[in-house]
């Protein structure tokens, strides 16, 4: 399988090497040159098998120059029990007939990054090998509030290798702030960055596409790589837990096999349910692909009308990994549905980066109508669809996820779809206790991580272990910067 830039489709290299350079040089993002197909036998071999076998045996579809006995190994240590702490790994949920909640937190940092997480410095580093790469790898991030925790819990003292993450400064919740600044390793750095996401965002994005910064690093005997979504190495195991919850509900006997079922994806950068798109474009059987945003509703806007404009307001929520106003991934879709048109994609990313807005073709719009819907949640039903899942189900769940149960919701009023659906838990609500304890009629007493105890107490859910375990832990961690000055914190970070 090559792998070519979505800004220039004659490119062609290896998927060792796609993973290990993470974006193009030419700012586009590396995407297979062909979707592999699975049929219902496929799904049929995968229904019996654990997490781990899963895995190996989707991303061995990609992944041709890996063999899948070592894309096993790999599974095997990415989610064993020492990092996920149910055998399941990414368990489903059922909440009645029709509704479904595929939980995708139950690794080391309590987000589902871990599922691509814990399973990139494997891929990584197996690239390094199989390139012949003498030079130590950078892996640069910017992060919402989950990814950078769970890249550098990934990535801590793993050799050949150095991560330097970076966040919007007052712009994730305390638990994610302390989760990072807090972090073990050597090879470990996070600056908090004066501005929103999509600030930290365009500095990594521009760091990587300084040639100077590049040639100064070689120099060094460094080369930089990313661990955030842009990188093919963080999407593909993530087409897998997809294909997963469908091979679950079929076990269970919640779901015939081959009857379509529809996801719902709390999304921001557009990572998780492009995953979920792939799935579907390999031929698992999906309906509908139901788009959440929170109030920073550029996706919901994008898919109702193919405009994506990104002047507008920026709204800090409380649903913060959702904060973004600029999608990255959403170029791999565009590539896609254009049919592997790169001139039409540079020229969206260029009127994106000159104007801050771009209008997609008919044919593109009216593909985005057939796949998507999209809808938004403001804070209030956000708190409000907490509450009502915990009186009415005895379920809590966080602030993301309580997003997409709600937009779910108004896409079964809208439309009368009485599809099998299934949608994403991305966090524990732990990591938000402040907005989970008021959501469901409790004043929050404490300060951050007193919280951890206050929503046990009340609830009686278990506290994940470790972020039970950052209570008492010394910060780590302190830098900040201004948006100019992430060049001069990464050439610091690598001397």
């Amino acid at each position: 399988m090559n792998y070519l830039s979505t800004r220039d489709s004659a490119l062609r290299i290896s998927a060792a090497q796609a993973v290990k350079l993470g974006l193009s040089r030419d700012g586009g993002l590396l995407t297979p040159a062909s979707i592999p197909q699975i049929d219902q036998a496929f799904l049929e071999r995968m229904v019996p098998l654990r997490y781990q076998d899963r895995a190996a045996a989707v991303m061995a579809l990609y992944l041709t120059d890996y063999t899948e006995a070592e894309l096993l190994t790999f599974a095997e240590n990415a989610y064993g029990p020492e990092k996920f702490d149910t055998p399941a790994v990414a368990p489903v949920h059922t909440l009645d007939e029709t509704t479904h909640c595929l939980e995708l937190w139950h690794g080391p940092t309590s987000a589902f990054k871990d599922m691509a997480l814990q399973m990139l410095p494997h891929l990584l580093s197996a690239a390094l090998r199989k390139t012949g790469e003498d030079k130590t790898v950078c892996i640069l991030v910017a992060t919402s509030g989950d990814t950078g925790k769970a890249a550098m819990e990934g990535f801590a003292d793993v050799p050949q290798t150095k991560i330097m993450v970076f966040y919007p400064q007052n712009g994730v919740s305390q638990v994610q702030e302390t989760q990072m600044v807090t972090q073990e390793g050597a090879n470990v750095g996070v600056c908090a960055v004066a501005g929103n996401f999509d600030d930290a965002q365009s500095g990594v994005k521009r760091i990587f596409s300084d040639e100077s910064i590049r040639s100064a690093l070689a120099e060094r005997g460094f080369f930089l790589s990313s661990a955030n979504s842009i990188n093919w190495g963080r999407i593909l195991p993530q087409v897998v837990y997809y294909i997963s919850a469908y091979c679950d509900l079929v076990r269970d006997g919640k779901l015939p096999m081959g009857e379509k079922v529809n996801f719902c994806v709390p999304t921001g950068n557009f990572g998780d349910i492009l995953a979920a798109y792939y799935a579907k474009r390999m031929g698992l059987p999906v309906g509908k692909l139901i788009c959440a945003s929170n109030c920073n509703n550029v996706l919901t806007d994008f898919l109702r009308t193919g405009v994506y404009d990104r002047n507008r307001p920026f709204h800090n929520t409380m649903s913060p990994s959702m904060d973004i106003l600029i999608s990255s991934n959403l170029e791999r879709l565009l590539f896609d549905l254009s049919g592997g048109n790169d001139a039409e994609v540079r020229g969206y990313m260029e009127a994106l980066a000159k104007d801050g807005k771009y209008e997609v073709s008919d044919a593109i719009q009216a593909a985005l109508q057939e796949q998507y819907w999209g809808g938004f949640c403001g804070e209030a039903d956000t708190a409000a669809t907490i509450g009502r899942y915990y009186r009415n189900y005895g379920y809590l769940i966080d602030t993301h996820t309580a997003v997409a149960a709600n937009v779910m919701e108004q896409y079964r009023a809208a439309t009368g779809d009485k599809t099998v659906t299934v949608f994403a838990s991305t966090a524990s609500p732990y990591k938000f206790c402040d907005s989970v304890l008021a959501a469901i009629g409790v004043t929050p007493t404490g300060k951050d991580l007193e919280l951890l105890d206050q929503l046990h107490t009340v609830t009686g859910t278990p506290v994940p272990r470790r972020l039970a375990a950052l209570k008492g832990k010394a910060r780590r961690f302190d830098l900040s910067c201004e948006k100019a000055g992430m060049d001069s914190v990464v050439l610091d970070f690598l001397k």
